[in-house]
């Protein structure tokens, strides 16, 4: 993670706990192992005591939804993700990928009407309901996510 990165979210470089980068293939298969290999290091770490679950599900959501709509599961894709812990700011999860975009506003709820009868469509509501502040930057191939 670049130190530029970092502090668009306010983290200071010289006083995070824990900064990983990791890269996967846009495969399905690679999403939970990747997940699991995170969290590992977030527990051991103790980065986010009690918020584990949260941010393990919001990232599996951002990591699935990068593969499925950014990559088009295409595996010759790459994804990239950034994580950050300081004991200030909380947790930063930055997730990237190659993709065209989209605007997040125009998504429906849901929540409401016909979508609550759908069988997709939830991961950005439930990355919202889960973390504590979270932004599509670079039209929307960029979700930066914090959990304080």
């Amino acid at each position: 993670m670049s130190t530029e990165e970092v502090r668009t979210c306010n983290f200071e470089a010289d006083k995070l706990l824990l900064q990983l980068r990791v890269t996967l293939t846009a495969d399905k298969n690679a999403v939970d192992p990747l997940v699991r290999s995170v969290m590992d290091i977030v527990r051991q770490m103790q980065c986010a005591e009690g918020k584990e679950d949260a941010i393990e599900l919001a990232l599996a959501e951002a990591l699935a939804n990068a593969v499925v709509h950014g990559c088009g599961e295409d595996p010759s894709k790459i994804i990239e993700c950034d994580v950050a812990c300081d004991e200030t700011h909380g947790m930063l999860i930055v997730v990237r990928d190659p993709g065209k975009g989209f605007d997040p506003a125009t998504l429906p709820s849901p929540v409401n009407g016909q979508q609550v009868f759908s069988d997709h469509g939830r991961g950005i509501y439930l990355i919202n309901q889960l973390m504590d502040e979270v932004r599509f930057l670079k039209n929307g191939t960029e979700i930066h996510m914090i959990k304080r």
